[in-house]
């Protein structure tokens, strides 16, 4: 989804007022016996930020924990609507995620989810406190890198993927082909495709291949801002998008986060790199349901777009606003999307070699030149 903090907890750092609960999700939480009738209205809190939700922190009797309910339309300038159902869909991930690492290493995949109310379609989940879940995405922007998180997040990453590739009935639980349309194959792909008319042939390729290709269940918004770094490993968050479909998106969307915070924080490109390297190396690791260099191809044909997306897409990232920046990532993803590569070393290297010049050299690309 578009840059927004993590849905299961507020910045360690803002400080936390309480607001009346609306009634509706008080409701919910007597539904979902979380709540007794007769019992006061909790103190709660609404975490801000969110562009994609409405979620909340709800101090019960027996420990906080989070509540999240979709939007139908994103707080974002663009007009982005999203079908609402789509909180079902990431309930179901949040399940099977977890029982795909529940014998891994480092179990706990995502939140415990605590129910999701039929009648708001809310999700409560158990609230994960910043002490010990930091957010993947404020230790970037610290210039924290470090390739151990990020390979042990390409291995889980993996985990998911392969067990729900060994388990095809998995497909009949996310019928969302729709709603990945929505909020990622048109905002990102074909709305950049509409910027870019003379790689629009290419961008729209990319978008009917994905959509073509069924193997694994995805998470869709694989991003740093969705990762806690907690104390047995990753953990996910915010799966609205999650889909029946192709796990090359889910490396292609992570990877490109890594490649745009070597602008964000500079001085820890050579780290962000690193990072890079250890989660493509640790996921291709992973593959055991198809031939691991077809699913690297993919990923490396669609990366480019999805990179160039996050600046004239219409969830362009928050912290470019230097123009020379933004050129930069245009100028190499409108290059590779004319010339793709099947392997993610050659975007790595294409990446590092543009970020070695200074930013001022040559020409400066616009949209469609």
């Amino acid at each position: 989804m578009p840059p927004d903090p993590a849905p299961s907890r507020p910045p360690a750092s803002e400080p936390l007022p309480a607001e009346p609960l609306p009634a509706d999700l008080r409701g919910a939480l007597g539904r979902l016996g979380l709540l007794a009738p007769d019992a006061p209205a909790p103190p709660a809190t609404r975490l801000t930020g969110g562009v994609s939700s409405d979620i909340w922190r709800i101090d019960l009797p027996t420990g906080p924990i989070c509540v999240k309910r979709a939007l139908a339309r994103l707080r974002v300038a663009a007009d982005w609507q999203a079908p609402v159902e789509r909180n079902r869909y990431e309930a179901r991930w949040m399940a099977r995620a977890n029982a795909a690492r529940a014998s891994a290493a480092s179990p706990g995949a995502a939140p415990r989810l605590l129910g999701q109310d039929a009648a708001t379609g809310a999700l409560a989940m158990a609230y994960l406190a910043p002490a010990d879940h930091p957010l993947w995405k404020d230790q970037l922007r610290a210039g924290h890198a470090d390739p151990a998180f990020a390979a042990a997040v390409g291995a889980a990453m993996a985990e998911i993927h392969a067990a729900t590739a060994a388990d095809p009935t998995v497909a009949a639980d996310f019928p969302t082909d729709a709603i990945f349309h929505a909020i990622r194959l048109e905002p990102y792909l074909l709305a950049t495709a509409r910027a870019h008319p003379d790689r629009a042939a290419a961008l729209q390729a990319l978008a009917a291949a994905t959509v073509a290709t069924k193997r694994a269940l995805v998470h869709g918004d694989v991003s740093p801002k969705n990762i806690l770094a907690g104390p047995r490993g990753p953990v996910f968050l915010d799966a609205e998008c999650a889909w029946w479909g192709d796990p090359a998106f889910d490396l292609a969307f992570c990877l490109n986060h890594l490649l745009l915070k070597c602008l964000w924080t500079p001085s820890a490109t050579r780290g962000f790199l690193a990072c890079f390297d250890a989660l493509a190396a640790a996921y291709r690791a992973g593959i055991a349901w198809e031939p691991a260099a077809g699913l690297e191809a993919r990923a490396a044909r669609l990366l480019p777009g999805l990179f160039l997306a996050r600046v004239d897409g219409k969830s362009p990232v928050e912290y470019l606003t230097e123009p020379s920046d933004k050129d930069r990532v245009r100028r190499v993803a409108r290059a590779l999307l004319a010339d793709p590569p099947d392997r993610l070393a050659a975007i790595r290297g294409a990446w590092a070699a543009e970020l070695a010049r200074p930013a001022a050299a040559g020409p400066n690309r616009t949209r469609t030149g």
